[in-house]
């Protein structure tokens, strides 16, 4: 009788230690995030608090052009790839939950106001598919206007919008499109055309109310007002390069990173060496600060008080600080070859590089410019916190 209940019990423990090996460690994910390795098609799972890697997860496919949204919890990244991959990575088990192929060619997607849909958008074939954010089962596909080259307009700018909403823009056909999706089989579909030549990149205002297109076919921006659409698209900054020489674009600036400070936002200047500053109330220009170079990223740390600005080839390897007070120029830093994207920690008191060409990761302290920390990685390009899925139009 000892001998079988012995043998009971050793079976009993080897179950209990096999299922706690199968549970993700205990732990939040509100101070987690996520590198792309743009060259092995991998992401890195970090830790914002340790500053350190946690873990690595290949299988991604081509992430040279990747972007990532959090699930509402912040326990699921959304990995849209450059070949169309969408990818639904667990962070804690550091492990692809689940991956389809959803287009040829796709840059980036969105997760709805309730986190129950991914949207994402694709160039070719241009258009919009909507998916259930748990199975990624496919619920929508909208394809979009044809352009004047004959072919589906690529999709560009799609983002969040209060009220079950998701906002995108077509770059061949010139249109800004509003989709309701509280019925995701058959949503609402407003479209604006004629907005401006070619919107290359958009951004929904941190209180979900403003939806702002640069335009790269010529100088100024559009803006739709998504509390009163019904008032169609608005032009602000026209000709904000009038008479100027036109410089060669390496680069597409990316308005994404927002940067807000009080009343005033930051924005890259297409094909310029300037930010633009423009004020949110009444959305004309307020000035505008000369830079480095031609401004890729242009982020505002989360109090407001610094802007931070990465640029276009060839000057690249340079990352400039801007005190939003005195619109001066405070800081100039050279992290390494090819920086491509810049994320703050949730409160801002460290500020995550990379650098492509030096396969690496450099963590700076805000206050004082100083390194805190360097984590290498295999040509790193975005880096995503999942302090982003409490963000509207993140």
């Amino acid at each position: 009788m000892k001998t079988k209940a012995l043998s009971v019990l050793l079976s009993a423990l080897m179950l209990f230690l096999l299922t706690a090996c199968a549970v993700p460690a205990l732990r939040g994910t509100a101070d987690l995030g996520v590198v792309i390795e743009r060259a092995s098609g991998s992401v890195q799972i970090v830790d914002t608090t340790h500053m350190s890697a946690l873990a690595s997860v290949a299988g991604l496919g081509d992430l040279s052009h990747a972007s990532v949204v959090f699930s509402r919890d912040a326990r699921y990244a959304y990995v849209f790839g450059r070949d169309g991959g969408l990818s639904k990575i667990d962070l804690l088990q550091g492990v692809i939950e689940r991956r389809v192929l959803q287009a040829g060619n796709s840059i980036g997607g969105a997760i709805s106001q309730d986190g129950k849909l991914i949207a994402a958008q694709n160039y070719a074939p241009g258009g919009v598919k909507v998916f259930r954010a748990d199975t990624l089962e496919l619920l929508a596909d909208l394809a979009s206007s044809f352009g004047a080259n004959g072919e589906r307009s690529k999709v560009v700018g799609l983002a969040d919008a209060p009220g079950q909403r998701f906002v995108w823009s077509l770059f061949d056909a010139d249109e800004i499109w509003v989709g309701d999706f509280s019925n995701p089989v058959a949503p609402r579909i407003e479209k604006f055309k004629g907005i401006g030549r070619q919107p290359y990149d958009a951004l929904v205002t941190p209180d979900g109310r403003f939806y702002l297109a640069g335009l790269f076919g010529e100088d100024g921006m559009a803006l739709l007002d998504l509390w009163h659409p019904e008032q169609g698209v608005r032009r602000i900054l026209d000709g904000y390069g009038k008479g100027e020489e036109k410089l060669p674009v390496y680069k597409m600036p990316h308005l994404r990173g927002w940067a807000v400070a009080g009343r005033l936002a930051y924005v890259p200047a297409v094909g310029r060496h300037e930010v633009l500053v423009i004020d949110t109330e009444t959305w004309r220009e307020a000035g505008r600060i000369p830079v480095a170079g031609q401004p890729v990223f242009v982020i505002a740390r989360p109090d407001g008080r610094q802007v931070w600005v990465n640029f276009a080839f060839p000057d690249n390897a340079q990352v400039q600080v801007i005190d939003v007070e005195s619109r001066q120029i405070v800081k100039q830093l050279a992290p390494g070859k090819a920086v491509l994207h810049m994320e703050f920690s949730p409160r801002g008191e460290s500020v995550w590089i990379s650098a492509r060409d030096d396969n690496r990761i450099v963590v700076y302290d805000t206050a004082t410019f100083e390194p805190r920390a360097q984590l290498p990685a295999s040509s790193p390009s975005g880096i995503f916190f999942t302090s982003r899925a409490a963000r509207i139009g993140f």
